[in-house]
Parts: structure tokens; C-alpha cells; sequence
């Protein structure tokens, strides 16, 4: 009996289970929900601007919300069905190298991985990433473990299309390819082997190189991502510790293909690379290398194997029941964090739950303004919300400008815009410092709102606030009293 359909039918049951996130949708999905109701052609011009390293994604889920209709649940099965997939993969490499309960524990525990819960339920592309490398790692290993033959050409084919695929979907997913490179220095491949895998490398990264050069005139895009510092360092140092214990459980040997030979470097080589890379430039987010938590459940199904072997001489009866109540109380103790992943409160924000307010205390020749500007986002997933009010600063909607916030007009015409409404709506952060904001545009509306207007209401939930002000008194467009 294969030992990958209980994992992916766990996988998907974890993922189904509160996929709503109870209608929340935090501002990097909303990214993806603004994208993918925009045609191909309006997407290709948004990437000139804006998040090109995002573009296949978002071309795939333009095609997903097209078949079945914008909903959080189109917008994050796709990442549930490639989680499923990912654990399926794991089991399968588990099982070809440690045994049987080695692929059950593996794929199993992937899908409890409180990081793997995460990013089951989010509608960005790091579960389909972690999908393309499960899909890799086991098309390697099922090339180093079988005799030469014609289908091994098509399999190498498929590897490099499954690392290029990767690749396409964020580039530094490429860090996939010195960990297979440790895996083929460990166990000794031939010549051979060291060719193909090569020539199937070094095509993938010809093929996303491109994006790799174009993606690097948006840095901007990431320039928030704070420097490396010792607290950034302790998840990477503690998983790559675990994962060295559990390789050392496997009784690892050099010239043997094992789940430490395929698993250690899995998890601790992209991980390290992405420390490495962000000596340079600031880059390190877990979210970039959740891939590398296959090894870690390739590492600790093995683990669980041992642990059977070792307990089956003394208690042969009791043996095969350690990898399930292993995995009960796994669940069990795990449960508090899965439970809190499914809740908004597991995200920076929710957008909805603000364009939610606007609609309810929002009057007719409303104006709205959004400090920082990014958070029009709420009213791009909801527009709906946002019907009857004025946006008094936007210049050129986000599809014609493309980008995903839109071109805001001068600070003067937005400052003129405002003092001809009677009330204004703000939509902002909920700890956003009065007086505080990025740019020259959003200075200027708080300066508005401060000196002629008076808040008469205010709202925070979920990591957004709404607060509306009423003018104190007629007003010049210059600025004089009347």
C-alpha cells in the first residue's frame, strides 16, 4: 500500500479546516486578490512596475479566480492542494529511504509543522514553491536510486523543469540547487549523474535569471526587511541543530544515499544560504526558505523509524503504534498553535474587517484618504464597501497606473481635494503615530485632518483603523477662514 495518500489527505483536511481565517484577508493576499481580477495584459504592465518576482503567481491565480469566482477559498486552496502535494513527496522520499514509517511519520509531520500551517492557508506562492521543491527532491532521489535507462532523460527533463518552475515562482527558491548539490557530494554520485544534474541546473538558472535581473530594479520592494541580527538568527540555528540530531539518528555514512544524505542539506543548506546572501542584503524571511522544512520532516520521520526499529526486539506488539500516538501528541500539543494560525490575529492585518467599518460609518459625500497609501488595499478587495465615498487623493486608479495602490495627486491638490469635503474617513494602521507617515502625500493629509477637522469616531480591529473626522468650519482652498 503507498504511503502517500494518508499524508495528503491530512494535509488537505488541515488546510480546509478554517480556511476562511473567518473572511479575513491580510494586505500581502490582498496583493494577490487585486492581481488576479486584472486581465493578463494588465498584469504584465503592473510587473513593470511592481512585483515581478510574483508574476507567474499571479498569472495563475488570475486563471483560478476566473474559473472559480474570487473567495478566500480560491485564493488559498491552490496553496493547500501544493502543501498536500509537498507531504505526499516527503512521504514518498521517506519511505524510499528510511522505510515505511519514516514515509507515514514524514509526511505526517510536514503537515503539522507550525510553519507549514502558516503558509497552508495564504494565498501567496511559497506553498506552491515548497510544492515544486518537494517534486524536485523526489525526482532526484529516484534518479540517484534507479539503474540507467532511457526514461532517466525525461526524469532529468522533469527535474530541471520543476526547479526552473520554482524559481519562477521567487528566485530564491534556486538555493534548492546546493542542497542537492550536498546531497550528491555526500553520496558519491558518478560522473554520470554529475552531468545531467548540472546541465538540468544550470538551464534552470538560465531560465530564471532574467526575472533575477529584472526583479533587481524593484529592490525597493523589499528595502524594509530589517539587517540580520542574533534574534533572526535563532530559528535558523535551532533548525538546523534539530535537523543535525536527526541525521545523526539515521547513522549516516558517506557514499550512502539515506534521509540524512537528502534531509540535512534540504533543510540547513538553504536556510544558511539565504544568512549568507543576507550578509550582503538584507533578505532573510522565513517565508522564503519554508521549503527547507521538508528536510526537517524527512529528518524527523526517520527518526520516528529508528525509533520503532529499536523498540520492535522488546516490544513487538507495542512498536507500530509509537509513530501514531507520537503523532497524537504531536497534534494534541500543537493544537493551541493551529488553532491560532487559523485566526486573524495570526496576520499583521485584515482588510476586510476595515472596508467593514467604512461601510457602516461612512455618510453620502464622504471623502477617504488612506495613510499610508497602501492601505487602499481595503478598498480594492471591497469595493463594494467604499461605494458613495470620494478617494479626494487618487490621481490615476492602480490598473491604468500599474501598480497596486494607485498615483495619488500633488499634496496641494490632495490638501484642496479635503478642505472641500465636510467629512473625511481615514483609513490607516492601527498603531499608526499621529503626525507620523512616509511620505510627503500622507504628511499632508494628517496635517489637514489635524488642523481643520475634528475625529467624531474611531475604530481598530484587526490591525486597522477607521476614524472619522467632521471640518470644523468654513474654509478657504487656500487655507484662510472665511
Amino acid at each position: 500500500m503507498p504511503v502517500w495518500p494518508l499524508p495528503v489527505l491530512w494535509t488537505l483536511a488541515l488546510g480546509w479546516w478554517g480556511i476562511s481565517r473567518q473572511d479575513s484577508v491580510w494586505r500581502d493576499e490582498a496583493a494577490t486578490w487585486q492581481a488576479a481580477q486584472r486581465s493578463p495584459a494588465d498584469i504584465m504592465h503592473m510587473l513593470g512596475n511592481i512585483d515581478a518576482v510574483h508574476g507567474l503567481y499571479y498569472l495563475l491565480m488570475h486563471a483560478c479566480f476566473v474559473c472559480f469566482g474570487a473567495s478566500t477559498t480560491t485564493l488559498r486552496l491552490p496553496s493547500v492542494l501544493a502543501m498536500a502535494v509537498a507531504a505526499g513527496c516527503v512521504a514518498v522520499v521517506g519511505h524510499r529511504l528510511a522505510g515505511v514509517w519514516a514515509g507515514r511519520g514524514a509526511g505526517m509531520v510536514f503537515g503539522l509543522l507550525p510553519a507549514v500551517q502558516f503558509y497552508l492557508q495564504e494565498g501567496r506562492p511559497y506553498a506552491m514553491v515548497t510544492a515544486g521543491a518537494g517534486i524536485s527532491t523526489l525526482l532526484l532521489v529516484t534518479l540517484l536510486q534507479e539503474p540507467p535507462g532511457a526514461a532517466r532523460r525525461r526524469r532529468w527533463a522533469a527535474y530541471g523543469a520543476a526547479v526552473l518552475a520554482c524559481g519562477l515562482l521567487n528566485w530564491l527558491s534556486l538555493l534548492i540547487l546546493p542542497a542537492h548539490l550536498a546531497t550528491l557530494a555526500w553520496t558519491r554520485a558518478g560522473r554520470e549523474v554529475w552531468t545531467r544534474w548540472l546541465t538540468a541546473a544550470v538551464a534552470a538558472t538560465a531560465g530564471v535569471l532574467p526575472l533575477i535581473l529584472f526583479s533587481r530594479r524593484q529592490a525597493q520592494q523589499v528595502a524594509w526587511i530589517p539587517p540580520l541580527s542574533w534574534q533572526m538568527l535563532i530559528g535558523p540555528v535551532v533548525l538546523v541543530a534539530i535537523g543535525a540530531v536527526g541525521a545523526a539518528v539515521d547513522r549516516p555514512r558517506a557514499g550512502r544515499l539515506s534521509a540524512a544524505a537528502v534531509g540535512l542539506p534540504l533543510l540547513a543548506v538553504p536556510q544558511l544560504g539565504l544568512v549568507g546572501v543576507s550578509v550582503a542584503h538584507p533578505l532573510y524571511l522565513d517565508r522564503y526558505v519554508v521549503f527547507s522544512l521538508l528536510g526537517l520532516a524527512l529528518l524527523v520521520g526517520a527518526g520516528l523509524a529508528a525509533a520503532v526499529r529499536a523498540a520492535t526486539p522488546r516490544f513487538p506488539t507495542a512498536a507500530p503504534r509509537l509513530v501514531p500516538v507520537a503523532l497524537a501528541l504531536a497534534t494534541l500539543a500543537l493544537l493551541p498553535q493551529s488553532l491560532a494560525e487559523r485566526s486573524p490575529a495570526s496576520r499583521v492585518d485584515d482588510v476586510v474587517s476595515a472596508a467593514a467599518d467604512v461601510a457602516r460609518m461612512k455618510s453620502p459625500g464622504d471623502g477617504v484618504v488612506f495613510v499610508p497609501t497602501w492601505r487602499r488595499d481595503s478598498a480594492y478587495v471591497c469595493p463594494g464597501d467604499f461605494t458613495g465615498l470620494r478617494d479626494v487623493a487618487l490621481e490615476e486608479g492602480p490598473t491604468r497606473s500599474g501598480t497596486l495602490e494607485g498615483r495619488e495627486a500633488t499634496p496641494a491638490r490632495i490638501r484642496a481635494a479635503m478642505l472641500a469635503r465636510p467629512r473625511i474617513l481615514l483609513v490607516t494602521d492601527a498603531a499608526q503615530a499621529a503626525g507620523q507617515a512616509p511620505g510627503a502625500r500622507d504628511r499632508v493629509k494628517l496635517a489637514v485632518l489635524r488642523e481643520y477637522f475634528t475625529p467624531v469616531a474611531d475604530v481598530r480591529v484587526r490591525g486597522r483603523r477607521v476614524t472619522v473626522y467632521e471640518r470644523r468650519g468654513p474654509v478657504r482652498v487656500d487655507g484662510g477662514r472665511t
